[in-house]
């Protein structure tokens, strides 16, 4: 299961609001891009002392500003990054005296990958939120990332379900995946159909394995289904398959989306 880093609910805390819609060009742009601003003062709270910022912060989907105010306030350097053209006017003008923020009007996934140690943190859009992931997987000076996201998402990310995704087992001997409060619809403007969660993706101070690429490998084989199992699956390329099941105590007949990734780290060592 996943490990926690926060517990509680704290709905009590997070006024209700209607949704009245609209067919206005700013509530075209929030339906087309995915906008839910965070209002719920606490639940900005809650997102900071997750991050605990410190130096330089990438903030996608900056929005109205909320959060991307409470990261400054809390010693970060912030650089918020919003696609809509309006939005990032504002922002701009409203930061344009506070040498802790930078406000770049674009696409955050088209971002250039900091050459310094760097977070990422944001209320991000549902729509993007597998590139906005992926992006951060694939910095090599992200410390962590630290999202706001659908909380079926991140419950899917970090093995709430009893089951583990690709994607963390592919990224697991490099990052830590943490499921954290669960932020529920009123604290967004316009209040979203489903609940969020914030969701801590950590670098590893070492990688769990020496070789990326054989490990890769090991997994995307065990993810690809062949005979119903993992040990069919690996049976078709390595050797020595059933004593490394049983080192990582991984039945013969597991499913692969039931085997935990440190397992798959202790077959990576039998098998690689």
């Amino acid at each position: 299961m996943a490990q926690n880093f926060a517990h509680g609910n704290y709905s009590h805390t997070q006024k209700k609001a209607r949704n009245t819609g609209g067919r206005t060009p700013v509530d075209k742009a929030r339906r087309d891009l995915s906008q839910n601003f965070l209002v719920d003062r606490h639940a900005v709270e809650l997102m900071v002392k997750a991050a605990a910022p410190e130096g330089l912060v990438l903030e996608p989907g900056a929005g109205e500003g909320a959060l991307t105010f409470a990261l400054a306030e809390a010693g970060a350097r912030v650089v918020a990054y919003e696609i809509d053209p309006r939005l990032a006017g504002l922002l701009a003008s409203r930061t344009k005296d506070n040498k802790s923020i930078d406000v770049v009007r674009g696409d955050f996934t088209r971002a250039r990958v900091p050459r310094e140690p760097f977070a990422v943190v944001g209320n991000i859009p549902y729509s993007v939120t597998s590139k906005i992931v992926e992006w951060c997987l694939r910095a090599p000076d992200l410390s962590s990332a630290t999202l706001l996201t659908q909380r079926e998402y991140a419950r899917k990310r970090t093995g709430d379900y009893g089951r583990w995704s690709l994607v963390t087992v592919e990224s697991w001997p490099w990052f830590d995946w943490l499921l954290g409060h669960t932020i529920f619809p009123e604290a967004f403007r316009p209040v979203p159909s489903v609940e969020s969660s914030i969701l801590r993706i950590e670098r590893r101070p070492e990688p769990l394995v020496s070789d990326r690429r054989s490990y890769q490998e090991l997994v995307e084989l065990g993810f690809g289904g062949v005979g119903g199992s993992v040990r069919a699956s690996l049976m078709t390329r390595y050797d020595g398959v059933d004593a490394a099941l049983a080192v990582a105590g991984v039945p013969r007949d597991a499913v692969v989306g039931y085997v935990h990734p440190d397992q798959w780290v202790t077959l990576w060592r039998r098998l690689c």
